[in-house]
């Protein structure tokens, strides 16, 4: 059947072409029907892979490979954490294949940081597609470097990981690529998640190594760990890979270094460093969704009376680049709670007032700290002077400039300097999935810090102004809490924690009537 070039797509003699029936026989619908059923039996049996060494072989898989294609089959959302070279890439590849020959009408698209790194996944499906006897092949429709269709309406298209590269398409499974190493991460997924999400049984396959904290895969992945989220984490070690051993692990590190190797085959991060928040701290954060939205504002709690709420303002111009944001955070309690977030980047300084007199006047009247660079300051004069809102901090009520917080180098220091302290000692509750991500890439550059990546941190900068203010007397006078007091019992605390108490037991050898215990007193020291 195959050495007619009429059965051929275009003189491939590998590939079947569209509308050429097969005449199959009893055994091949026998294992058409198994590798139909089982993507693990079609692969082991069908699938060729190239090998470093030894060239083109049948696709062994290994039993993490196994378990992985059950992972894909029994989820809808799946992320996959391996470190390198453990074939996660070409298992994913395997999978897509057997969907697409298996499955009728499904699209299916792959993509890579890079379109080159897509395509070269697709040439991967085609060396599987060419290896594979006729009977199991649906017949081509087209095959080239960016997509392959076949007779049976599925196809598969490669693609890189731009905000727009698939935007308006419908997709049955999407695949992500080494997704922690895609730039702008954040707005391609936000832009592809529809595509996928209106359907009920459609798919998302996202595989990666670690590449830090200040990605969307880590947030994802951490997230489908703690169950925040509909992913399911899959994880592949370096240990699972057959022939990865301590001597494998003691020679790799001796022709690299221990950092490479955590990096690139322990699953660890690195070059989280350079966060104002150390990555400890990033990892237990947690997402939920906001209980209410409404106009740009997620709120996680609504107000509750007599509690007390400060509001801290960030102030863009408004037009669709950096964001206008406000932080509602409930300081009533001894660990601060985030109950409401603004972001928007298109609201008008001149509008900004009435919203923000709003949202303040909801949550008791509370006193709102802005920041009045730039347009800043029309934002302090709208609210304080036009709307009369009262609990507006000023330094100075004769000057209209003092009204709000200029964010100098030294405010700006000293607020990243005591956020760090407080977000590490667990002291404020982040609920917001914005501020986490601004969070999570809010990096050291030279003497400062501010968002990586071509990121955004006008919501870090609210947090970096509420710890700015905790230093002030107006910070103590709201809420009764001197915050560096506070900072350093907490410290002194954890000091005592971990030496002995005072009154220390001994015993003295005699045996003496006490609630402790024969022979046992307490020295008072």
């Amino acid at each position: 059947m195959a050495d007619n070039p009429e059965n051929k797509y275009l003189g491939n003699p590998r590939v079947r072409g569209a509308d050429i029936e097969h005449p199959w026989n009893k055994d091949e619908l026998k294992e058409y029907k198994k590798c139909m059923d089982d993507p693990v039996y079609f692969a082991r049996h069908y699938c060729k892979v190239i090998h470093l060494d030894k060239g083109l072989v049948p696709f062994d898989l290994y039993p993490y490979q196994e378990k992985m294609f059950e992972h894909f089959q029994t989820n809808r959302f799946s992320i996959i954490l391996a470190c390198r070279q453990s074939g996660k890439s070409i298992s994913t590849v395997a999978y897509l294949l057997w969907y697409i020959l298996f499955k009728g009408e499904q699209v299916v698209g792959i993509l890579a940081n890079k379109a080159a790194t897509s395509r070269e996944m697709l040439g991967r499906v085609t060396l599987m597609l060419e290896n594979i006897p006729f009977f199991l092949q649906p017949g081509c429709k087209a095959l080239n470097k960016g997509s392959i269709e076949f007779s049976n309406n599925s196809r598969i298209i490669a693609s890189s990981t731009t905000a727009s590269s698939i935007r308006g398409m419908s997709m049955n499974l999407v695949y992500l690529d080494e997704f922690a190493f895609v730039d702008r991460d954040v707005e391609f997924y936000t832009s592809t998640y529809p595509v996928i999400s209106s359907g009920e049984t459609t798919k998302v396959i996202i595989t990666s190594t670690r590449n830090g904290v200040n990605n969307m895969f880590n947030q994802i992945y951490e997230g489908a760990m703690n169950g925040t989220n509909e992913f399911k984490p899959f994880r592949v070690d370096w240990w699972d890979v057959p022939g990865r051993d301590d001597k494998w692990k003691e020679e790799t590190i001796s022709n690299t270094s221990e950092m490479q190797f955590n990096q690139e085959f322990g699953n660890e991060i690195i070059g989280a460093g350079n966060t104002l928040i150390n990555a400890e701290t990033l990892m237990k954060l947690i997402w939920v969704d906001p209980q209410t939205y409404s106009n740009n504002v997620n709120v996680y709690e609504e107000p509750i009376e007599e509690h007390k709420y400060l509001m801290f303002v960030d102030v863009s111009k408004g037009r669709g680049m950096d964001y206008s944001t406000f932080n509602i955070i409930d300081v009533t309690e001894e660990v601060f709670k985030q109950v409401a977030v603004f972001r928007n980047n298109t609201t008008s300084p001149l509008i900004f007032p009435d919203i923000i007199y709003k949202w303040a006047t909801h949550y008791n009247q509370c006193y709102v700290v802005i920041e009045n660079n730039d347009q800043g300051s029309v934002v302090c004069n709208g609210l304080h002077y036009d709307l009369e809102y009262e609990n507006v901090y000023a330094e100075s009520l004769i000057k209209s400039s003092a009204i709000g917080v200029t964010m100098s180098k030294k405010v700006k220091r000293i607020g990243c300097s005591n956020i760090k302290d407080i977000m590490e000692r667990g002291k404020l509750i982040v609920y917001d999935q914005d501020t986490i991500v601004e969070m999570s890439s809010f990096v050291e550059k030279g003497k400062s810090y501010e968002a990586d990546h071509h990121g955004h941190d006008d919501l870090m900068m609210n947090l970096v102004l509420f710890g700015w203010f905790t230093t002030t007397p107006f910070f103590e006078d709201a809420t009764n809490v001197n915050m560096k007091s506070f900072l350093y019992k907490e410290k002194l605390k954890q000091i005592e924690e971990d030496m002995l108490p005072i009154g220390s037991l001994f015993n003295d050898g005699r045996e003496e009537s006490n609630p402790l215990g024969e022979g046992w007193k307490v020295w008072k020291g």
